[in-house]
């Protein structure tokens, strides 16, 4: 794997801290990227991430890249711990060097990264968003991690497990992106114990596992017998009280064996192939490629049970796979609320 060198170490601003982008309320829709991106095999990608590479969300991107090289579809390189103060420069260069499609994460830089990509309109770019495609940026396309499926179904796993029926859920940011899983699982606790109490907390960084451990220690503390990892370190928490955990976005059930009862996973491969497809047709456009994340498009997925097979009930599991078989035939839809989940 390749790697450019690390820009800063500086934290990352928090996602909320959002500079203000033009035509955020745009229509998905936009004019055609320009046929002469048509690109040979494979394709130079670079990717710009703002935490390591360890971290959960940005694991996913940079496992569905790495497949993408294994096959022999991009090249594939990428710069990790950026601050946002460098975000611009690191990204210019990757443009100047050659590379046909960006893919990163904007959330606290997002004008700035417009304003790239109208000056580089040869170049795709790929990028998390809280905001929509603006039209007038016709080669910059916005994702999220969209994975309120697999979180729904995590939580009626969740609320079949807690004894308490006190659930400690600790998290980044109150951001869209964070609110819609939570509040999905939250949703899903009910539906298997719906006089479940939450307690809610955000630690204000995407990357301190030692804060969100001792937020999860004052939850258990505060009678949670089950909590939801939205954060590294929660886990770890669980494990030492010897407490439930369940997972988000990535499996850590083989590192928490006795810990982490379920996950909701995002495959982020569906997403980056469709990009990368686009840019190679030469069709690359603004657009919103959110619904990649969908369970029914193959964006996540809860994970196997390991350790925890046969200890969750079976008519829980069986409603598991009704729900999840509903969700993929579109004959029930998780609702998406990105409004911020409360203590309760």
């Amino acid at each position: 794997m390749s790697r450019s060198p690390a820009i800063s170490s500086l934290p990352a601003l928090s996602r909320r801290a959002v500079l203000k982008t033009a035509g955020a309320g745009v229509a998905l829709a936009a004019a055609g990227f320009p046929s002469r991106l048509l690109a040979a095999d494979p394709i130079k990608v670079a990717a710009i991430y703002t935490v390591p590479v360890e971290q959960q969300w940005v694991s996913r991107i940079h496992k569905a890249a790495n497949a993408a090289k294994e096959r022999g579809d991009i090249e594939y390189v990428y710069s990790e711990n950026t601050s946002n103060n460098d975000y611009e420069r690191v990204m210019r260069e990757y443009c100047e060097a050659g590379h046909k499609l960006i893919v990163g994460e904007v959330f606290g830089v997002e004008e700035a990264a417009r304003t790239v990509a109208k000056d580089y309109p040869e170049v795709a770019f790929l990028m998390g968003s809280s905001f929509k495609p603006d039209a007038a940026v016709a080669n910059f396309s916005v994702f999220d991690n969209y994975i309120q499926d697999a979180s729904y179904l995590s939580g009626i796993i969740a609320g079949a497990m807690t004894k308490s029926k006190n659930i400690g859920m600790v998290g980044g940011y109150p951001i869209p992106e964070v609110n819609r899983l939570m509040n999905a699982f939250m949703a899903g606790v009910k539906e298997s114990a719906p006089d479940t109490k939450f307690q809610v907390a955000f630690i204000g960084s995407w990357f301190d596992p030692p804060k969100a451990k001792e937020t999860a220690f004052a939850q258990i503390d505060g009678g949670a017998d089950l909590l939801y990892a939205e954060r590294f370190g929660v886990s770890d928490a669980a494990k030492e009280r010897k407490v439930l955990a369940v997972g988000n976005v990535i499996d850590t059930q083989k590192d928490y064996p006795e810990t982490v009862v379920a996950s909701a996973l995002w495959h982020f491969e569906p997403t980056l192939d469709n990009a990368i497809g686009a840019v190679k047709a030469g069709s690359f456009k603004a657009d919103d490629y959110g619904v990649f994340s969908f369970m029914k498009a193959g964006g996540c997925s809860l994970a196997p049970l390991g350790t925890f097979e046969g200890k969750v009930p079976a008519e829980v599991m069986a409603k598991v796979a009704e729900k999840e078989k509903a969700i993929k035939d579109g004959s029930f839809m998780v609702e998406i609320n990105d409004a911020e989940p409360k203590s309760s």
